[in-house]
């Protein structure tokens, strides 16, 4: 009886890991599996995407401050809290976003707005097409401006509204600011605090966002290592990550209401039997 009763939970101890275990088909500790190389395209700037732009020059008397006060320009909002201590401007916003978690106030956005016609205004140098660069391609284009007017400027572009929204079975569930450009699914429910025990790894849903408008929506398996080289494991602006629950979900939820109404039905005989014994 006693070697039934351990091989029972040897099983059902199986079976629970079976279910919450990602990449389950790389092999065990003393065995090695090389894994594809994923593809990875720099991301695209949009109308609407919200710029950290940066000018850095060794010219002392140059008018850098101009154009880079130009970041303090509120340019939308986030779920995260204020700027860490000791940061300034965009990339004061940038870290505090990065560690900002679901839940907490909307705090203004520094940075230049890419408009509806997809260009940057900035002070000194004028318009500039942003949309349809890379951050890269973006600032050599800032540069050759730049060098017009400053001695060896150093330019940097970066994303301050890279967002990316996870809901479902995760622990913190929210709307999160990624701090860099190259970051991926698994970065995001690392964000999130993990999937709960309850969520379907084998099953999540990703939704994205075309250049036309439109939206794809894509399944990935967290339980094959494919996912890691798929076209899907590197995020883009605004994707939405859902995670779905299980139906031990709903049989827990079901579970804990039958053991409620059976505590109130057990409670309710007590008094009526006590009422009944009172008489």
């Amino acid at each position: 009886m006693y070697s039934i009763l351990c091989l029972s939970l040897i099983i059902i101890s199986c079976n629970t890991t079976k279910k919450i275990k990602y990449f389950q088909d790389i092999p065990d500790s003393g065995q090695n599996k090389t894994l594809p190389k994923t593809a990875y395209s720099p991301l695209i700037i949009h109308p609407g995407d919200i710029l950290n732009i940066n000018i850095q020059t060794d010219d002392p008397m140059s008018a850098m401050g101009i154009i880079n006060s130009a970041n303090e320009i509120p340019g939308g909002t986030s779920s995260a809290g204020a700027g860490a201590s000791g940061a300034s401007g965009a990339s004061g916003a940038l870290a505090a976003l990065a560690a900002g978690g679901a839940g907490q106030s909307q705090q203004p956005v520094s940075g230049m707005l890419v408009d509806s016609l997809g260009n940057v205004k900035m002070p000194i140098l004028g318009t500039i097409a942003a949309a349809g660069n890379t951050t890269f391609q973006l600032s050599d284009k800032i540069y050759n401006q730049a060098i017009k007017y400053f001695k060896h400027p150093i330019v940097t572009v970066r994303f301050v509204n890279f967002k990316v929204d996870i809901t479902g079975e995760v622990l913190k569930p929210g709307q999160y600011i990624m701090p860099d450009e190259k970051e991926s699914i698994m970065d995001a429910i690392a964000m999130a605090g993990d999937l709960t025990i309850f969520g379907k790894r084998e099953n999540v849903l990703l939704i994205r966002q075309n250049d036309d408008g439109t939206k794809t929506a894509y399944r990935l398996n967290l339980k094959k290592s494919e996912v890691l080289s798929s076209n899907e494991y590197y995020l883009r602006q605004n994707d939405i990550i859902y995670i779905e629950p299980r139906k031990a979900k709903s049989d827990a939820n079901d579970a804990s209401q039958i053991k409620f109404y059976s505590l109130g039905a057990a409670i309710l005989s007590i008094l009526v039997i006590y009422a009944t014994r009172a008489k």
